[in-house]
């Protein structure tokens, strides 16, 4: 099977910027010495999950298509959420409720 550079460009690319939110992740978690979600964690999940599903799309994969298609629609609610109630610090806690300032 004969690959397209420009479909492997897009596919490591997408690899890349998926990879990315999990570095993002543990480098604010240490920062603040806490568990976090930061808001790029998000968007670097919707790019990669974006790229990553247009390349599953072109290898034709079924399997790939649907676990990436779930996937984005994840990142989108979870987007979504956080739009209509960001957090004081636009940091989502993945173990305790944001912090409103009670």
């Amino acid at each position: 099977m004969e690959h397209d550079p420009l479909w492997l460009v897009i596919g490591f690319v997408g690899q890349a910027l998926f990879s990315m939110r999990f570095v993002v992740q543990w480098l604010q978690s240490e920062k603040v010495r806490r568990s976090v979600i930061p808001l790029a964690f998000w968007y670097f999940s919707l790019a990669g999950g974006i790229l990553l599903t247009a390349y599953a799309f072109h290898r034709g994969d079924p399997v790939f298509i649907v676990g990436q298609s779930m996937g984005l629609a994840i990142y989108l609610r979870n987007l979504w959420l956080i739009r209509r109630t960001p957090a004081a610090d636009g940091l989502a806690s993945s173990s305790s409720p944001p912090d409103r300032g009670a």
